[in-house]
């Protein structure tokens, strides 16, 4: 028995021997080095910094001061100084407690074991992960000096509110440096790791002094300070810094949407995100963010509970410029900008208006506007629309007047002639997905849409036709500068350039005299088109330049009806935010493609106007389709081909396009 029992140790001691041998060996594993990803607007300005919640400040160990560093032995690990990492007496104790009580009341993981914790593995409760806890924790004692594990510790450690690292926490609580910490501050501090949520004064400044003098105490029956010193420092008055708030996110509203798209939709993880140390290159221009930040909250001030939401895009990319989602996102996350449950109203016209230009009809098509009542599938069911507050001019008007003042006749008449499901059709060509049905109301906008899918499809119009999908985040490189993902627009032709300008043409008068945009006339200093929405409870303003399209909602998140001067509200956000934003580039006017011919015509007759009948305006029309006849009822006469009719302006000749094509040059 004796010979066997030797050769048995001998065995062991052998065994033990080699095992750590092998340790010594092998190499540690790579430390998870968390990393702070950043995101940046379309300037290379930072956005945001994104660090998972780890703010942290390294410091080498003599720059801590020793109160805390025995603080820290007393209450997480008495015997470091002694112990191969694992504290074979306090195992024993731990073990002891534990079967006595039949539950895990006692922990024994020292130092050491927290650290490899920390650094190489998760936090399951796993017999597993508690082996490979210890075989860390030897393997770091064999390679790294006591000095070496106690500074990386007190680096790594977590004290709450994203504060990881002594020096970063002695900076929170205290507002000094690590070095700087008194007895009493130390035991304090070294108190919270054990649960910040209960021991940190921020919480709970009762339970955290209750833990300060639990810590003293260990630290006078460890021999590090006496029971005098103990009790000073226990009556010592602490200064807590106060709790600074984060300072408000830029953006807030852009940046959680960038987040969605690239970890939904680009294969990026939250992990990875917050901890990958990524560079996120976005499409947003902070200075336009900024203004319209500022204007939201400047024309809102003085309704304390309604909401808005703008979004901007350059129509030419498809870029979004600026998104503000609600008015105070501290208070309310939702991103409106996303959210497709409001009615555009007016504001969906234009795409109806489209496609009447594309199906024969020309800013001079006419239609009284009266009360009506329109039947349709096939006669057996009719829909009855008015008019704001019910007034009908009672005789016949042009697509001009019928969008500047936002009838409502002349835009079902031209539904129901032109077919709903052509609308519909259109319509998902230029970026809007919410569901909608081919019904007569669809002209007026009761299918409900979002404002980034309205300034996507207002985005196309001023693009001459071109759609691009609106994009938010340009490229991504990880920490190595790596490109992970990369935008590459797609463009596609949905509508032709002459249409395009026609109806961009017609859209401008929404701001002239008359038009429902003509409260913002003079602040707007630029060629502009766009369209008014209203609905009993939302009010919209949807329009462009040919540098930014932008889209403006305003209502209330519940079911709340909007009153008359809230309704107003949506047009001068939009027309302030475009001006500021626009204010270094030059005006530009809406560039004329081929296809298009102007004319003057006389608005009443929608014929050409001649001496006869002088009243006249300048009509951009579709090439083909302008006026043959005169407002007298005279046939126009025939010309030479090398000679425009009297009274219509080919778009080569005219002086109008002379002065447009000057201006643009």
């Amino acid at each position: 028995m004796f010979a066997f029992m030797f050769s048995a140790f001998i065995l062991m001691l052998v065994l033990a021997a080699g095992g750590l041998l092998y340790l010594r060996a092998q190499t540690l594993p790579a430390t998870k080095m968390l990393q702070t990803s950043q995101m940046y607007d379309a300037h290379g300005e930072l956005i945001d910094t994104f660090y998972s919640g780890q703010n942290r400040q390294v410091v080498s160990l003599k720059d801590i001061s020793p109160y805390l560093i025995k603080a820290t032995l007393a209450v997480e690990d008495q015997h470091f100084y002694s112990h191969f990492g694992v504290d074979l007496k306090a195992v024993a104790r731990a073990a002891i407690v534990n079967i006595q009580h039949m539950a895990k009341i006692q922990g024994a993981g020292t130092i050491t074991q927290q650290l490899a914790r920390n650094l190489y593995l998760n936090h399951d409760r796993t017999w597993s992960r508690k082996l490979k806890e210890t075989v860390y924790a030897v393997e770091m004692e064999m390679k790294l000096s006591k000095d070496q594990i106690l500074d990386n510790y007190l680096n790594q450690i977590y004290y709450g509110h994203s504060t990881y690292g002594i020096e970063t926490a002695s900076e929170l609580f205290f507002g000094k440096h690590a070095s700087e910490l008194t007895l009493a501050e130390s035991a304090m501090i070294a108190g919270v790791p054990k649960g910040p949520r209960y021991y940190s004064p921020y919480y709970d400044l009762q339970n955290a002094m209750d833990r300060q003098k639990v810590v003293l105490q260990t630290m006078v029956n460890s021999g590090f300070i006496t029971q005098e010193a103990a009790d000073q420092a226990a009556k010592e008055k602490l200064t807590i810094q106060p709790l600074t708030e984060k300072k408000p996110a830029v953006a807030p509203y852009f940046r959680d949407y960038v987040r969605s798209i690239a970890t939904e939709q680009l294969g990026i993880s939250e992990e990875q995100f917050d901890e990958g140390g990524i560079k996120i290159y976005t499409t947003l221009d902070m200075n336009s963010q900024k203004i319209a930040e500022d204007v939201v909250k400047k024309q809102l001030e003085k309704y304390p509970d309604i909401q808005a939401a703008l979004v901007a895009i350059d129509p030419r990319t498809g870029a979004i410029k600026a998104m503000v989602g609600g008015r105070d996102y501290a208070e309310n996350q939702f991103n409106r900008v996303l959210s497709n449950t409001r009615q555009p109203g007016s504001s969906f016209k234009p795409i109806v208006y489209t496609v009447a230009l594309q199906n024969g009809y020309t800013p001079v098509t006419q239609v009284k506007s009266e009360p009506t009542v329109f039947t349709y599938d096939e006669g057996r069911q009719t829909y009855t629309p008015r008019n704001f507050n019910d007034q009908y001019v009672n005789a016949n008007i042009d697509m001009r007047q019928a969008i500047s003042k936002s009838d409502n006749i002349y835009a079902v008449h031209t539904i129901l002639d032109v077919g709903p499901s052509k609308v519909i059709d259109l319509a998902r060509k230029l970026g809007i997905d919410s569901p909608m049905k081919p019904l007569p109301s669809l002209a007026l906008g009761s299918f409900p849409v979002s404002p980034l899918e309205m300034a996507s499809a207002f985005g196309t119009i001023a693009n001459q036709g071109v759609h691009f999908k609106t994009t938010a985040i340009e490229r991504i490189e990880d920490a190595n500068g790596t490109i992970l993902y990369e935008a590459k627009p797609q463009s596609e032709k949905v509508i032709d350039p002459a249409v395009s300008y026609v109806l961009t043409n017609l859209m401008e008068s929404v701001f002239e005299e008359g038009g429902t945009g003509n409260r913002v006339a003079s602040t707007i200093k630029r060629p502009i088109a766009g369209k008014t929405g209203t609905t009993d409870t939302d009010a919209w303003m949807v329009g462009f330049t040919p540098e930014l399209t932008t889209a403006v909602w305003v209502g209330y998140d519940k079911d709340r009806d909007i009153s008359i001067v809230e309704s107003h509200l949506a047009s001068p956000i939009f027309a302030e935010f475009t001006e500021q934003s626009l204010q270094a580039i030059p005006p530009k006017l809406f560039p004329i493609p081929e296809g298009v011919t102007t004319a003057y015509i006389n608005p009443a007759s929608g014929k050409l106007a001649n001496e006869d009948c002088p009243d006249s305006v300048m009509e951009a029309f579709l090439s083909g389709t302008e006026p043959t006849t005169y407002c007298t009822g005279k046939p126009a006469k025939e010309t030479p081909s090398s000679s425009p009719q009297p009274g219509v302006e080919e778009k080569n000749s005219s002086w109008w396009n002379d002065l447009k094509r000057w201006w643009n040059e």
